[in-house]
């Protein structure tokens, strides 16, 4: 069956009267037609001609004018964001240049850059808030697309100290969202050729926070990211690969990035340092800190050049924190050793049990269970490290004093071991003296026997 038959099957035979029409091959026979079949025949071709073409047209990829005549331009500002759009991931949505700067795509010349086609060329400040807010803000649109991406980042946006700025001040100098993601070369923030993936996102800060000239109007200093990248945080990222290791926005936030307020500082670390910070905020320092406006934890650790945390912290010596504001025959600085004293205490009962252990293990002893058990030792010690911020001895003690007990356990199942050890070792000794014995006195038999006369 031809499309023509095919389509003209379609519609219902009790259309109109039946007309017999003879076949122009002189056999006499006759065909039945249908009248209105053969009226709407030809239109229902056509009409699934059309669909049939269309349907094949949007499965094809359309021809953007606007990346043809970029790379045919040879100048490389003009040349670039056509080639880098190629990898964007809005390319790979189907997303044409026109879905931004507008105009029309299918025309080549000047005319596809028609004002009264919507063209707006290159967005700049706000306008590029709005160009990003048409979709990004529609949910139903982005449905379409990442179902889980949020459609709230243009309002986040509007709260941050970037948006303020350029809302209320006018300022055009401040980040806005192609600031943060490279136009023509947006990737996903799990690409880690992405301006926003985790290990990327502090140099796109950078790109404006660490520029002196660029930040003199504002007041803020410029040595935030060089800084963080002698943190703890950073080398956790970079070292040891940990991604979730904290960066700029994590702190800041992205879209509504600001600097946290003094009465905020224990909740941003909180989000990872849950138990420090509910223990400072209950602390006698956590309420003063809140009287006098000081902020919680970055007086003590910084901010942007966080240090690994160690116990000399409590100390009074060269890397004391605690002796910064407290003396040592001060109520505080007196605290602070007690605390010192507790924590090694544990740490040293731990070490100590540790090392027979592995040393009896070493020597063939069965100790995985005192082992294992040690482990709450060890979790003990990292409980009693986050305590010390509750600034109380009575609840250190409470994290200490069942880390003893299991240290002082584990080292005294170490010892027998090691004394089983001994009492084998000397009962392999005593036995192979007593062999040695009955192999010698085996022998002389031997020789006696040989010199008695035959």
């Amino acid at each position: 069956m031809d499309i023509t038959s095919c389509c003209v099957s379609v519609l219902p035979k009790s259309f109109g009267a039946v007309v017999k029409v003879p076949l122009n091959n002189n056999s006499g026979a006759e065909r039945i037609v249908n009248p209105i079949t053969a009226v709407l025949g030809p239109l229902v071709v056509w009409v699934t001609a059309v669909a049939l073409q269309t349907a094949v047209w949007a499965a094809q990829p359309q021809t953007d004018n606007c990346i043809t005549c970029h790379l045919a331009l040879g100048v490389e500002n003009l040349t670039k964001p056509a080639e880098l759009y190629k990898a964007d991931i809005h390319a790979a949505k189907g997303f044409t240049c026109v879905a931004c700067h507008g105009g029309d795509a299918n025309i080549m010349g000047l005319e596809a850059m028609d004002k009264k086609k919507g063209f707006i060329g290159k967005p700049a400040g706000i306008q590029v808030i709005e160009v990003c807010g048409k979709c990004h803000s529609d949910a139903n649109f982005m449905r379409r697309y990442n179902p889980s991406l949020r459609v709230d980042q243009v309002a986040e946006y509007n709260t941050s100290v970037h948006g303020k700025r350029l809302r209320e001040q006018k300022d055009q100098k401040v980040a806005t969202c192609a600031s943060c993601h490279v136009p023509h070369s947006i990737r996903p923030p799990n690409d880690s050729r992405s301006s926003v993936h985790p290990l990327r996102v502090a140099d796109t800060c950078a790109s404006c926070h660490a520029n002196k000239d660029y930040m003199a109007p504002y007041k803020i200093p410029t040595d935030q990211v060089e800084k963080y990248k002698q943190s703890v945080h950073w080398k956790m990222m970079t070292s040891k690969g940990d991604l979730s290791a904290p960066t700029c926005n994590d702190c800041h936030g992205n879209h509504g990035a600001s600097p946290p307020g003094v009465s905020s500082v224990v909740n941003v670390c909180g989000q990872c340092h849950a138990v420090n910070s509910e223990l400072f905020n209950k602390s006698p320092h956590g309420k003063i800190f809140a009287q006098m406006g000081i902020p919680g934890c970055a007086t003590c650790h910084s901010n942007h050049a966080i240090i690994e945390t160690s116990d000399a912290m409590l100390s009074a010596g060269d890397k004391s924190a605690c002796a910064t504001c407290h003396p040592p025959t001060s109520s505080g600085g007196i605290l602070a050793a007690s605390m010192l004293q507790s924590i090694e205490r544990l740490k040293t009962g731990y070490e100590r049990s540790l090392t027979v252990l592995k040393n009896a293990e070493h020597a063939g002893m069965e100790v995985s269970q005192p082992l294992f058990e040690l482990n709450e030792a060890k979790t003990a010690l990292i409980k009693a490290r986050a305590a010390i911020h509750g600034f109380d001895q009575a609840i250190l003690n409470k994290e200490v004093e069942p880390g003893l007990k299991s240290s002082e356990k584990a080292y005294a199942r170490g010892l027998k071991a090691l004394d089983e050890l001994q009492y084998r070792r000397k009962g392999l000794a005593i036995s192979a003296l007593i062999i040695l014995g009955l192999v010698v006195g085996l022998i002389l038999k031997i020789r006696r026997m040989e010199r008695k006369p035959k």
